[in-house]
């Protein structure tokens, strides 16, 4: 008896296909899915050995790891994708540590009849933006879920990285009288994206600063070893970041509304939407607390670089047992730049 022989199957259509729920089943359609579109995209040793998961040696040291999630709308916005944003955001946690990232992992959570073409195009962001920042996707997973079970696409990651030795950089160990720098504009991000939102119908030429920051860090930690906080401004902008590291660190802290960097097309679209640009989103951005003494030497450091061409010193750490974060205004007046209430910009990341 000769058995049939197994056809090959035709290469996926990417310029007119979707997603179906074929591909998310663990059969031939999910394996080719996930060989011609994944594995081609993100080529390197520890993905091609075709696992479960991904193995892989680390050096000796403290390990750092980090999880999120990303759910943005739109998925394309001026000045990156949801593809990579999801590689800036999680290399930049790992990088908020001190930590120089190692790998990371990724999986997508894509709606039935999502188009391919639009999948091919943020996996090929996703992949560019790894090799970039010299940080492989080592192991993911797809899932494929009926059409109005999801939005498009969401993608979830986890990323892994080291500290070098010496290096404890933690948001509980900000001191009074420590210098309080950002290493750019506030508000890029977030005014990109709402931009590009139905409802909404501005322009800007404002593009998002999505970007991997850990090249910036590892410059600063060699410059000074002892920073004490760094921490990415993304949801809730600055002023939720501030707040998140005043009630950890147990300070107050005193900023200066005329030093803190804001594109005029910026400040015009929150003036519009009635937003606060010390609350919108950033991707491509720190905030790093240090000794004052260190304070110049690092924002040496961080103007050097590509990306903190605008960095500045915009306040101090203080003693304050009620933890506030407080703004001297421009026109001299004092107010406190309190929690968000609620979500002011949804989806944004």
């Amino acid at each position: 008896m000769t058995l049939p022989r197994r056809a090959h199957p035709r290469p996926l259509d990417i310029a007119n296909g979707r997603v179906d729920l074929t591909h998310g089943g663990g059969g031939r359609a999910m394996a080719q899915l996930v060989e011609e579109l994944f594995i081609k995209a993100f080529d390197n040793e520890a993905l091609n050995q075709r696992n479960d998961q991904a193995a892989f040696d680390v050096p000796a040291g403290r390990m750092v790891m980090t999880t999120d999630g990303y759910v943005i709308s739109p998925l394309f916005f001026p000045g990156g994708d949801i593809g990579s944003l999801a590689v800036h955001g999680t290399v930049n946690d790992v990088a908020m540590a001190g930590a120089v990232p190692l790998s990371l992992s990724a999986g997508f959570i894509i709606e039935e009849g999502f188009p391919l073409a639009d999948l091919a195009r943020i996996v090929a962001s996703m992949a560019k933006a790894s090799k970039d920042a010299g940080v492989p996707v080592v192991t993911g997973d797809t899932k494929v879920v009926e059409k109005g079970k999801g939005d498009g696409i969401f993608i979830t990651t986890a990323g892994i990285g080291m500290v070098p030795p010496g290096v404890a950089i933690s948001g509980d160990r900000a001191r009074a009288g420590d210098a309080i720098l950002i290493s750019g504009t506030m508000g890029d991000h977030g005014v990109a994206v709402m931009s590009q939102r139905e409802s909404l119908g501005f322009e800007t030429a404002i593009l998002s600063d999505s970007a991997a920051l850990h090249t910036m860090v590892a410059a600063m930690i060699a410059a000074v070893p002892g920073i004490h906080v760094l921490r990415d401004p993304t949801r809730g902008g600055l002023a939720a970041t501030l707040n998140e590291i005043a009630a950890q660190s147990a300070v107050g802290m005193l900023i200066e509304e005329a030093a803190v960097p804001v594109r005029p097309e910026v400040l015009g679209a929150c003036e519009l939407l009635g937003l606060d640009p010390l609350y919108v989103a950033n991707e491509g951005k720190l905030i790093c607390i240090c000794a004052d003494s260190d304070a110049e030497a690092l924002l040496a450091v961080m103007r050097a670089h590509p990306l903190g061409a605008d960095a500045a010193r915009i306040g101090s750490c203080r003693d304050d047992a009620h933890h506030f974060v407080q703004m001297r205004t421009g026109m001299g007046g004092m107010r406190v730049v309190d929690w968000l209430a609620g979500e002011q910009l949804p989806r944004i990341c």
